[in-house]
């Protein structure tokens, strides 16, 4: 079984794991971790907790995340299936505007999706996966789940460091771009003319009214009321390609996770359009390989390898599960995997995809006292997303819309009304049919390098789930690129030189994702969590 209660952390760390009965809360911001547990001591379960959460972390980290985003999540029901639980899937990842064609981003004179402005700018889902969550599973009013966050946009809340670093660079980034549609994002981000500092006191009022707005329509008012009418203004007003009709035909989708067993544990993601297929890949890939230790240079050349493979092929292969020319059986089959496998040698791979047969994130856990628990991650993209800011809303837009391509032979092609390629992946792990718990790392593309990564320090190396987030990272960058933490053992770096990858070593550690994990003990009903030490993060416990 898994370590959870073992003291051994060979890793410098800020925490210890943290161990809970009654309820648990993950976050990388103190201030939402504190409004989750304040949901579970009201009575509310795990799912209330997330949305509560969820709401909190556009106002104190916009920085990854807001209301104009998207959000996906997995939830564990512990009552269902005869009490022996049931995980259940949400996509709330958004559409392609109707207007938005590649031929109109062609006439706009861009030959690939640009990363800012109104072009791309695909339809927020975060807003309705809040609604469809506590319709489905939650137990308090949903006005009560916003409560706290509307508090903290109108009272205003001091500015976390890493936060205030990541809101500096924004800065920087929007101030080189000189479109009408940004101007909002300074008037509503930058109110004393520069990005706040660590500690400084940062207040919304815009957003106070619009998440206030949310909580008394059960957020219908953004997808067919008055906010959905000032959206659309504003994109008609500043050329863009979003209009009403396609806020109101959205809906979040209830899906199956998708699974594969990894010595003898289930790990489970979002399917397509997500991309936690390639964490499922890569693991198929390395369960049937010989691992050692984690500090030894021949497993950490087989771990590169393999996501190395799986990343090309995701990359080539997922978006709209109706648009794949491969599907998800075939990528995960026994007899492609064993190809991909038989590519792994002694030297680094420059990967190529296979053909089978047939940036800006926020992640966090939450789990209650009857053993529900949450894996829930919504983001904007890079970073505030598109740049684009609704006046007087404080509604950033996400840039999803750049992972479309605009080659039409790619699967992956822009189409009106069409989900992209999607970064974001919440995780969760089960053995035997039993709810272990959530996980995740959030981070663009280190998103599923990250899940590996968690998956096999929890599970090959014996780490105990703080210390599964302490370990250094690595990331796969292209080709032969790898990026390694400094704080990698060096006789690892030197290794993975002669054997061809290209290192590049990282002395700032905001590009390796920043996750949780929280693991129920089935024995006990213990939780033991584990918090990001690259961030602001915390637990809160009952």
């Amino acid at each position: 079984m898994l370590t959870l209660f073992s003291q051994n952390n060979p890793y410098p760390s800020r925490r210890s794991a943290t161990y809970a009965k009654r309820g648990m809360v993950a976050t990388s911001q103190p201030l939402a971790s504190q409004i989750g547990r304040d949901m579970l001591a009201q009575g509310g379960n795990a799912v209330d907790a997330a949305i509560a959460v969820a709401a909190a972390l556009t106002v104190v980290e916009p920085t990854g995340c807001g209301i104009g985003g998207d959000a996906f999540a997995l939830v564990w029901i512990a009552a269902e299936n005869n009490g022996k639980g049931k995980l259940h899937g949400l996509n709330a990842s958004g559409t392609a505007p109707e207007n938005l064609t590649p031929e109109a981003v062609k006439q706009a004179g861009y030959d690939n999706m640009p990363l800012y402005g109104w072009t791309s700018v695909t339809v927020p889902g975060t807003p309705a996966a809040w609604a469809e969550l506590s319709r489905k599973f939650g137990k308090l009013d949903f006005a009560t789940l916003l409560t706290p966050a509307i508090r903290l946009a109108h009272e205003g809340f001091p500015v976390s460091p890493v936060i205030s670093t990541l809101w500096q660079r924004a800065e920087v980034t929007f101030r080189q771009h000189d479109q009408a549609s940004m101007q909002a994002w300074f008037d509503t981000f930058t109110p004393e003319g520069h990005a706040p500092r660590p500690g400084e006191m940062f207040r919304c009022e815009a957003q106070a009214r619009t998440l206030k707005a949310l909580a008394e329509t059960q957020c219908e008012s953004f997808y067919r009321g008055d906010l959905a009418e000032q959206i659309d203004a504003f994109s008609q007003r500043t050329g863009g390609y979003l209009r009403r009709s396609d806020l109101a035909a959205y809906q979040a989708e209830w899906v199956e996770p998708i699974s594969v067993n990894y010595r003898g544990y289930d790990v489970w993601e979002i399917p397509p359009n997500g991309q936690g297929l390639v964490a499922l890949m890569a693991l198929r890939i390395l369960e049937g390989l010989k691992i050692d230790s984690r500090d030894n240079p021949h497993t950490l050349h087989q771990q590169l390898e393999a996501m190395k493979l799986a990343f090309i092929d995701g990359q080539t292969h997922i978006t709209q599960p109706e648009f794949m020319s491969h599907s998800v059986e075939a990528l995960l089959s026994d007899d492609y995997t064993r190809t991909r496998r038989a590519l792994i040698g002694e030297q680094a791979l420059d990967p190529t995809p296979g053909k089978p047969t047939g940036g800006g994130t926020v992640y966090f856990s939450t789990a209650d006292e009857e053993g529900n628990m949450v894996s829930f991650i919504q983001s904007n993209y890079h970073g505030f997303g598109s740049g684009v800011v609704i006046p007087e809303t404080g509604i950033a837009m996400q840039n999803r819309g750049h992972n479309f391509s605009l080659d039409p032979a790619h699967d992956n092609v822009l189409a009106p009304g069409k989900k992209t390629f999607h970064t974001i992946i919440p995780g969760f792990l089960t053995r035997d049919g039993i709810g272990l718990g959530p996980f995740g790392v959030m981070g663009g593309f280190m998103q599923p390098q990250g899940h590996v990564q968690m998956i096999m320090n929890l599970v090959d190396f014996g780490l105990n789930p703080q210390a599964a987030l302490d370990a250094p990272r690595w990331q796969w960058m292209g080709g032969h690129r790898i990026g390694m933490e400094h704080n990698f053992p060096i006789h690892l770096v030197r290794e993975m030189a002669t054997r061809g990858h290209d290192i590049q070593l990282a002395h700032d550690s905001t590009g390796f994702g920043r996750g949780q994990i929280i693991i129920r003990d089935p024995d006990t009903g213990i939780y033991c969590g584990g918090t990001e030490p690259r961030t602001d993060s915390s637990i809160a416990v009952l």
